[in-house]
């Protein structure tokens, strides 16, 4: 190393010692190290920044809702590419409207109000308003959300909605499909009935045949004994002498024939009676079961459509129906009716062949509701099929015995009155429970 020497002349320069030089260029070292990770730490923000640049873009130009950024003073800044082919514009030539321009003119002082509320309130706010598009206006849902700075204070506006014109048009066609769907599932119900009615007519003629038959047998009698009385009361007319009238009431048997036509009058009057008994449960039978919901005994409503399915049966089943108790519920009789019959029809299709056939019907109350169990001593239902029972046109009946749809309705039917429609797990042959809300102050 040189050695250095003081100078006595000031005006000579100093010069440097090595360790000085070292310094300045350790100095320029770290400078220049700091410059490059200066720079590296630039040219990633920047890599950054063009990618949030190219997402954003992306996003603007693929979302479907309306996105509208805008400045504190309303000044477009930037919009999605929806808005762009709604108002059939450039963004450039979006981007240097104001806010307000963009919407119809009668709705532009309520904007700018809910602008000012936003901004005073630093909360978000909804309206609808008309977008001004070159085919008119589209009526839009906005929501309009403060743009914060770092500092939190509002720099801007962010709008996003939906076209109000889509969504009103899907909602007429989801309400004509719900219409057409409510259509359909009652013309459903109604051929389920009818078909179940068909397979009960030779039952329903039957049961009208005997007691018209008796009626008609007995008017036949009534008829005789008038002529008897008819010719006794022309003599007593006459003036026959009372010896003449005794010996005739002897020989027209007119004593036994006063006992005959009390009886002859009874038994009419049973058979009409069962007549009318036969006409009232078809009656009610056949109601659609439409309209307000009425209070009804759920045990009388299961034995008068046990009483029709067994009639139509050509085999032998024993009905048991001793625990049908009085149970009121809340509800459409003609249609819950429609649901015992169809349980019961097919508890009877799954008993034909079957040694000992038996259906049992029992009604009870648990926590708010009637519990109406139809259960039969069958071979049950298998459990690779437990599941899709339920479903529409699921059958396992052969063609021509069934159309799928009974259960599937039925089980419908007990949802739309807040109730259940459920298959049990038994040890022998199967078992249907269905709940129904207990009407008010019942049970």
């Amino acid at each position: 190393m040189t050695a250095t020497h003081e100078s006595s002349d000031p005006a000579q320069p100093v010069p440097f010692s090595d360790d000085a030089w070292g310094e300045v260029l350790s100095a320029m070292d770290r400078t220049y190290a700091d410059l490059v990770d200066y720079q590296e730490r630039l040219e990633r923000q920047n890599a950054e920044l063009q990618e949030m640049r190219t997402f954003l873009n992306a996003i603007l130009s693929s979302v479907s809702d309306v996105l509208i950024v805008a400045g504190r003073g309303g000044q477009v800044e930037q919009v999605s590419r929806s808005v762009t082919l709604l108002t059939g514009g450039q963004e450039s030539q979006v981007v240097t409207m104001a806010l307000p321009d963009m919407f119809a003119e009668g709705q532009r002082p309520l904007l700018a109000a809910i602008l000012q509320s936003v901004r005073e309130q630093r909360r978000s706010a909804s309206l609808e308003c008309d977008l001004l598009t070159p085919g008119g206006v589209e009526p839009l849902e906005l929501s309009v959300a403060p743009r914060l700075d770092d500092r939190g204070r509002v720099d801007g506006y962010v709008l996003t909605g939906r076209p109000l014109g889509a969504l009103r048009k899907a909602y007429a066609e989801l309400s004509a499909s719900l219409d057409a769907l409510k259509t359909a599932q009652a013309f459903l119900v109604r051929n389920e009935k009818l078909a179940s009615l068909g397979r009960l007519l030779a039952g329903v003629a039957h049961e009208l045949n005997n007691p018209i038959s008796f009626v008609y047998a007995n008017t036949h009698a009534l008829e005789r004994y008038a002529g008897k009385f008819e010719t006794y009361f022309t003599r007593v007319q006459d003036g026959a002498s009372r010896e003449e009238l005794i010996a005739l009431r002897q020989d027209l048997r007119l004593d036994r024939e006063v006992q005959n036509l009390r009886m002859a009058i009874s038994g009419a009057r049973d058979g009409a009676e069962r007549v009318r008994d036969i006409v009232e449960d078809l009656r009610r039978l056949s109601s659609d079961g439409a309209g307000e919901m009425v209070v009804f005994d759920l045990a009388e409503t299961a034995r008068v459509a046990a009483e029709w399915v067994m009639r139509g049966m050509s085999q032998s089943v024993t009905l048991d129906s001793t625990a049908l108790g009085r149970t009121m519920v809340l509800g459409r009789p003609g249609h819950i009716q429609q649901v015992v019959m169809n349980l019961i029809q097919n508890a009877v299709d799954a008993l034909e062949g079957v040694a000992g056939a038996r259906i049992s019907l029992s009604v009870r109350t648990e926590a708010g509701q009637a519990v109406l169990i139809v259960a039969d001593n069958g071979p049950g239902v298998p459990e690779a099929v437990r599941a899709a029972i339920f479903d529409p046109f699921f059958t396992t009946k052969a063609v021509g015995r069934g159309t799928g749809l009974g259960l599937s309705i039925s089980h419908k039917i007990a949802e739309e009155h807040g109730g259940l429609l459920a298959l049990m797990d038994e040890a022998e042959g199967a078992a249907f429970r269905l709940e129904l809300p207990l009407a008010e102050g019942a049970g």
